[in-house]
């Protein structure tokens, strides 16, 4: 089939995965860590405090999307959708009438869960569940509704803080939610989607079917998601600190804003480049390959402080991003199986969720200690350059028939 056939064969369900990963920008750093600075101001916070606060929120959520996110296995995705919406929606108006540090934290655990957990895991979800064949295209055009509330949405929330303030920004967000996103995606998603017999002909044979208890007693499990949580990590912590690592570099927030549109473009094409890729040689031995441009992105960051460098280090974390994203939506479905996804997906989202609580915390605790910024950015560097070795032997460790260990 080609590209255009299946965009126009499936646009219905391609356009509800789409959306859902767009409308999960509501819960994700880039969007929430703009008001840090505003939170920071009104409620008298140091750059460490208001990490720990976010990294236990997200925590939080993390421990909570295990037991939620494996709903996915027993209602209809439309169901699940409305539910997250709504509450996205209801934490976005809690976020805007914020008036005591314990608000705060509340707010951040619910954006977290419903808007980065939920949201995002319904999306990846439901797309690697209903295509089998064309998993690769369909995962990588879900993942497109990322980079394109990055480059956004940040804009957005600067141009609406100028009207409204950054409160009145929030309320915007929930009316949007409520008022466009949710008619729209309901009704994408009034009709459910199977894998025809030909799709599944044509992928072969699913083979086993893990269970998550065996997922979790599979020692590659972990070691693969210590490699390709490493975007989320990094990624997380610094996007969180963009307002102190603009003023460290002289930069204004308005350029490292506009800088967002470049990593949207960024993920775009390699989500675009690697979902065929995908579909032809598989994600195990694309593996390999995924934290190469993050590498990269720390070394410019590191060691170029100009203006320009926020759109090449950007511009790399948006190549990550779409390599990363696309490639671990369908890993997971292609070395487990389809028929517990909810329930094993939900696990390594929790663990995606974990590393990004992690990253704003740690690096927030190492600024207040003088830390240098550089210095922190090259250990990030360097531990991509370590798991890179590690994704590569667990892509051979991997079989096509997925015995356990």
């Amino acid at each position: 089939m080609s590209y255009f056939s299946f965009l126009r064969d499936n646009a219905r369900w391609l356009s509800a995965s789409y959306l859902l990963a767009v409308f999960s920008g509501f819960g994700q750093t880039f969007f929430i860590s703009l008001s840090a600075g505003s939170l920071r101001e009104e409620f008298s916070l140091s750059h460490g405090d208001i990490g720990l606060l976010y990294m236990f929120a997200t925590l939080g959520s993390a421990l909570t999307l295990p037991y939620v996110g494996k709903s996915l296995d027993h209602f209809p995705v439309q169901r699940i959708a409305a539910v997250v919406m709504v509450g996205l929606a209801l934490f976005c108006v809690l976020m805007a009438n914020t008036a005591t540090v314990w608000m705060i934290f509340v707010a951040f655990y619910g954006l977290r869960l419903c808007g980065q957990g939920m949201m995002t895991h319904t999306a990846i979800t439901a797309s690697g569940r209903w295509f089998s064949a064309q998993r690769g295209r369909a995962v990588s055009i879900a993942t497109m509704g990322f980079p394109t509330a990055e480059a956004l949405f940040p804009i957005c929330f600067v141009a609406l803080s100028g009207l409204f303030g950054w409160r009145g920004a929030w309320t915007v967000s929930a009316l949007v939610l409520i008022v466009v996103s949710m008619p729209v995606i309901l009704t994408l998603l009034a009709k459910d989607r199977v894998p025809s017999a030909k799709e599944v002909a044509e992928k072969g044979p699913e083979g086993r079917q893990w269970t998550r208890p065996e997922v979790l007693r599979d020692l590659r499990f972990w070691l693969v998601s210590f490699g390709v949580n490493a975007p989320a990590f990094i990624g997380t912590a610094i996007f969180f600190h963009q307002v102190y690592l603009v003023e460290l570099r002289g930069w204004s927030l308005e350029v490292f804003a506009s800088a967002f549109v470049i990593m949207a473009l960024g993920v775009v094409c390699a989500a675009l480049v690697i979902g065929p890729l995908i579909d032809r040689y598989s994600a195990r031995q694309l593996l390999p390959f995924t934290l190469m441009p993050l590498t990269i992105a720390c070394a410019v960051l590191a060691f170029f402080h100009a203006p320009a460098a926020a759109f090449v280090f950007l511009g790399l974390v948006g190549i990550s991003n779409g390599f990363n994203g696309t490639l671990v939506g369908a890993l997971w479905p292609e070395v487990y199986g389809t028929t517990h996804m909810g329930a094993i997906r939900s696990v390594a989202f929790a663990f995606m969720v974990f590393a990004s609580a992690a990253g704003p915390g740690l690096m927030g605790w190492l600024i207040d200690r003088g830390i240098s910024f550089d210095l922190q950015i090259m250990a990030a560097g360097l531990y991509c350059i370590v798991f890179c070795g590690v994704l590569a032997t667990m892509a051979k460790a991997y079989r096509p028939e997925r015995r356990a260990i």
